[in-house]
């Protein structure tokens, strides 16, 4: 039985969860993130010009280590720090795909913070349960596959660290 904010918030055509939301792919494909019903989500601000811009690696390997049991690993390069992701979609899927040899989805380039944040991040930052704002690049937020965020992790929360896999199991789908 959903609660009563939840029941208006629906009414109302207010986002319920991640779920709710299209977003463009790298290569202007307008998608829907309901196609992600079922999985577990990692999704991911980055930039190709920063100092943990190498976490693509760790990206890329905990993607593989858990994409069978259904987990996703959504990036979304933004410039919005540092201007440490200046370059065109078309570049970052590049870079990514030769120096990091990353598979996971990416996602045009958008706005993470401000007026002018991405409504997915507008989304994200207005759970009060997860933590707060996107305060650099590669935050992550970690969506069960209900499509509710579980959790905000920090730009220095190594993908393949204990900490990261030990929340990635957890929600993990069911076998």
């Amino acid at each position: 039985m959903p609660t009563t904010l939840a029941l208006f918030l629906a009414l109302a055509g207010a986002p319920m969860s991640v779920h709710d939301f299209s977003v463009q792919t790298i290569d202007g494909k307008e998608v829907s993130l309901s196609q992600y019903k079922g999985k577990a989500l990692l999704i991911v601000n980055t930039a190709s010009q920063c100092g943990y811009t190498p976490q693509y690696k760790g990206l890329e390997e905990l993607y593989q280590a858990y994409k069978e049991r259904g987990f996703e690993v959504l990036a979304f390069p933004s410039n919005d720090f540092g201007g440490q992701e200046p370059g065109t979609n078309a570049e970052v899927k590049s870079f990514c795909e030769l120096k990091y040899k990353t598979t996971f989805p990416l996602f045009a380039k958008v706005a993470v913070k401000g007026d002018g944040a991405a409504p997915l991040y507008k989304y994200l930052q207005g759970l009060k349960e997860n933590g707060g704002e996107v305060n650099w690049n590669f935050n992550k937020f970690l969506v069960a596959p209900d499509g509710k965020v579980v959790a905000h992790l920090s730009s220095r929360a190594e993908p393949m660290s204990g900490e990261v896999r030990k929340q990635v199991e957890v929600v993990l789908p069911a076998k």
